[in-house]
């Protein structure tokens, strides 16, 4: 089991930027595709962004592509996000997830083999 803990959450003016960060640990960490959900309220978690083991390959969702970049550092075991350009609605909570298969990049919750506890991200307008 894999647990991953999220940081970097806060509170941000529209326009601003924050960088979120996720530290994984108990599962061989460099073989696994990680990725962030977001889920506002209660409503469905969505996809946000999605990075392969190496780091060479990512994926975001359409509402945050060029704005948002993934990465990863496979020698600490950490998983960033960094926010640019941050608008209201971006307000959520922001979860780090690893993948439930090696190779399949999680796209939606049923490919999620583990959830980190949630960091907030409020963004005022």
């Amino acid at each position: 089991q894999v647990q991953l803990v999220e940081s970097g959450g806060g509170f941000v003016e529209a326009g601003g930027s924050l960088r979120l960060s996720c530290a994984a640990s108990g599962r061989p960490f460099s073989i696994y595709p990680m990725g962030w959900f977001r889920q506002v309220s209660d409503k469905e978690r969505e996809f946000v962004a999605v990075v392969s083991s190496s780091g060479a390959v990512t994926d975001y969702a359409g509402s945050v592509k060029g704005r948002f970049t993934l990465s990863r550092d496979n020698t600490k075991n950490m998983v960033y996000l960094q926010m640019n350009s941050l608008k209201s609605e971006d307000t959520a909570v922001y979860y780090c997830v690893v993948g439930r298969r090696l190779g399949a990049l999680p796209r939606v919750t049923s490919d999620v083999g583990s959830w980190g506890q949630g960091t907030q991200v409020t963004v005022s307008s």
